[in-house]
């Protein structure tokens, strides 16, 4: 796929050994949030607590919520340092460690922004995940006016793509009318789209209904297709990135796009053990009665799938946003008791 399409393959972790993987198989990006330094800290544990004593040492009157994200922006900075050559192979519009603004600032702008701005400054190759709420919105507009290259996350339908795509539209255009470079920057915009096949099957246990089997797993494959046509159709600068993956067809049938396919590494190595065969499927329409019996039976498909099916108001409650948001901010927390667990160990 990296050899053959123009489509690129970013690994959706920080884990140094699962990146240099990735890396040996033509990844040029990468990502880290509260969960996937939740999930590094637990399985390499031995090898991050004397660093979390010395942080608790170096930082006296430091909260453990404070040293938890020193740990993520330190992992961060780790990866990035991997990307160096890719970062400087594709001119900025790869090569870049995706990292996280912190999930509990979802409804404040000015909070969103000042977070960014930071995590910008950790590396040259940082790109920063801003997620797609109302009060994300805007902050993506003045990130990207700022020269901060972003990755929209929590957005999982159209009404999102299309709200971020014109958000960095207009950063864009305001640094271009400052005769400001906007050639090093390599924007993109994240379906999680196996987070939609996800609540749409919680819906049909909910409402003890059926569809034709494996009608659902192609939701997200859907709502993917469509915003992509849309996007090359309207000429945005924002590319697409698959993740959340839950089937093959998160990878396989978005191959041949100018995108971003983001799989964690398992996923990786079962594509690459598999025979499934390579080639560009990106505009092979899904089959017209799998997208009709999805918007007849589930409204919240039909608002993925439309462009005027949500208003930038009611991102922040539809139920993939509140699910993913809950389980982010969990990760905070479970990462704060992480660093808790080395400050104080269970004497008993």
């Amino acid at each position: 796929m990296t050899q053959t399409t123009p489509t690129c393959l970013w690994n959706d972790s920080a884990d140094i050994d699962e990146l240099n993987y990735a890396i040996d198989n033509g990844a040029v990006g990468a990502t880290c949030n509260p969960v996937i330094a939740v999930t590094i800290l637990k399985k390499h544990i031995t090898e991050w607590r004397p660093r979390i004593q010395s942080l608790l040492s170096e930082m006296p009157g430091a909260t453990e919520d404070q040293v938890g994200w020193k740990l993520v922006e330190e992992m961060s900075v780790k990866a990035a340092k991997l990307l160096e050559p890719a970062f400087a192979a594709h001119r900025g519009r790869n090569g870049r460690l995706s990292i996280q603004t912190d999930p509990r600032l979802y409804r404040d702008t000015a909070a969103i922004l000042e977070n960014a701005v930071a995590f910008s400054r950790l590396a040259p190759n940082m790109i920063v995940k801003i997620p797609a709420t109302r009060a994300g919105i805007p902050a993506i507009e003045e990130a990207t006016y700022r020269g901060i290259t972003i990755n929209a996350t929590v957005c999982f339908t159209l009404p999102q793509c299309i709200a971020v795509a014109e958000a960095v539209e207009r950063g864009l255009r305001r640094r271009e009318a400052e005769g400001k470079d906007i050639d090093s920057m390599g924007p993109v915009c994240t379906i999680m789209v196996g987070r939609l096949d996800d609540w749409l099957k919680v819906v049909l246990e909910k409402r003890a209904i059926s569809v034709d089997p494996g009608y659902l797993e192609w939701s997200g494959v859907a709502v993917f297709k469509k915003t992509y046509g849309i996007f090359k159709e309207r000429g945005y600068r924002v590319r697409l990135l698959s993740a959340a993956f839950r089937n093959h067809m998160h990878w396989s049938e978005l191959i041949g796009a100018d995108a971003v396919i983001s799989p964690p590494s398992a996923w990786q190595r079962r594509f690459n053990a598999s025979d499934i065969e390579v080639r560009s499927r990106i505009d092979d329409p899904v089959e017209p009665r799998v997208v009709q019996q999805l918007r007849g039976h589930f409204p919240d498909f039909e608002r993925a799938y439309t462009e005027d099916g949500l208003t930038v108001e009611e991102f922040d409650s539809f139920a993939p946003t509140v699910r993913t948001l809950r389980q982010f901010i969990a990760a905070c927390t479970e990462l704060a008791t992480l660093v808790r667990d080395v400050m104080l160990p269970d004497p008993g």
